[in-house]
């Protein structure tokens, strides 16, 4: 590969990571130790994976550079060149960094990664991908060489650090069931909290809401038909009826979530066996549009059936279902918070959601009682429409601040 093949896709490259702005950081960005020789960073399509590398590149290195080059594989230059020709290049001129976004779009891409890995020993590489990417997928075995982190939406402290100019810090589970009220009173002390809370979740969970408001929902409907139609197809290799098919579920699930589901009937409504239909779900979990709640402690991948249902945040909600409940939006929001805190959440057998296999939890309005867990210890609940709550009584807006 000459020069004068790799110097438009530089300049391109480059003009992107200088354009991007680095005033606002999510707390993801201190945790990743680039220093590893092979660092992923997956995440659902709009959740920031994109604007993080480029922070990264224009901050340490200034740009694209000799020894730091960004590439984005949907980029059409790759529809002509070799992405290991590039990589080979790029050695050959000096450089020790490497950073590739939406390496999705690359095929093969773990045997791809594995092979730069294994043939440029003093190349760092950095990637980001969907978060449906399966890294120990058909072959290359990458889960010993490389460090993966998973970037989620912005929670609501983020929201409001981004949205505000706050700088309010994360808060242990721990520290938020004990301390609640001084936690609380603090950040009611600077805002009308329960009208950006409202905000937030109408459009505050994908960063990119700044850009027109608006026309947020129109947008993130665009964002689900991409992950649908682009990046399951690209990702799992199914087939257009297949893709036919988890538009149909993501439908059908849209207007009733969240439930206890009736997969019988859900698997004839979509014409496909059982088999077929709980691939299909899971794998709309792992793109991000959908939580499974379940009664054990099984993985997505051994799951046999989800107790119950989720769209995977309210924004998404807002912009697919036709109507909303509010005791929906409450329950939805407390999984996605707690989950993307890295929590364990399960569906108990009274009670909302048991988390950590520790504390049990109820969520609802600000009428909600203990009634139905008032024999249970270490059980709180979880209540909206309220600024500061009293004892094991805690804001529901107050778990946004657990990441």
């Amino acid at each position: 590969m000459e020069d004068h093949d790799v110097l438009p896709l530089i300049e391109r490259m480059d003009g992107l990571v200088r354009r991007v702005s680095c005033d606002f950081h999510r707390s993801l960005c201190p945790l990743v130790d680039w220093s590893n020789r092979l660092v992923g960073i997956k995440g659902a399509r709009g959740a920031g994976k994109t604007t993080l590398m480029r922070q990264h590149v224009k901050e340490t290195f200034g740009g694209v550079t000799e020894a730091a080059l960004y590439v984005s594989m949907d980029d059409l230059w790759f529809s002509t060149h070799s992405f290991m020709d590039l990589v080979d290049w790029h050695h050959r001129q000096g450089g020790t960094h490497l950073f590739v976004d939406e390496i999705h779009y690359l095929k093969p891409w773990q045997q791809c990664l594995k092979n730069v890995y294994d043939f440029y020993p003093d190349m760092r590489v950095g990637y980001t991908g969907s978060s449906m990417l399966q890294i120990d997928y058909k072959g290359a075995d990458l889960s010993r060489r490389q460090r993966v982190y998973d970037l989620y939406g912005l929670s609501f402290r983020e929201y409001l650090n981004y949205e505000l100019g706050e700088s309010f810090d994360a808060v242990r589970l721990e520290d938020l069931l004990s301390s609640h009220r001084e936690i609380a009173l603090e950040v009611t002390a600077k805002m009308n909290v329960l009208k950006q809370f409202k905000d937030y979740l109408d459009h505050g969970f994908y960063p990119f809401y700044k850009e027109d408001v608006a026309g947020y929902h129109a947008r993130l409907r665009e964002v689900v038909k991409l992950v649908l139609e682009v990046d399951l197809p690209a990702i799992e290799e199914v087939t257009p009826s297949t893709v036919v098919k988890a538009r149909k579920m993501l439908s059908i699930l849209a207007e009733s979530v969240p439930q206890t589901p009736k997969m019988a009937r859900l698997y004839r409504e979509l014409e496909t066996d059982r088999n077929q239909g709980l691939k299909i779900l899971k794998a709309l979990a792992r793109a991000g549009l959908l939580q499974l709640l379940s009664s054990d402690s099984a993985s997505l991948k051994d799951m046999s059936r989800p107790d119950k249902i989720f769209l995977e945040n309210v924004n998404l909600m807002q912009a697919l279902s036709p109507e909303i409940n509010a005791g929906c939006k409450r329950e939805t929001y407390f999984l996605n918070q707690l989950r993307s805190a890295g929590h364990e959440v399960k569906y108990p057998a009274a009670g909302d959601f048991l988390v950590d296999e520790t504390y049990l939890f109820e969520v609802g309005g600000k009428g909600k009682t203990f009634e139905q867990i008032k024999d249970v210890p270490k059980s709180f609940v979880a209540y909206d429409e309220v600024e500061v709550g009293r004892g094991n009584k805690i804001p529901l807006w107050l778990f946004g601040f657990l990441y």
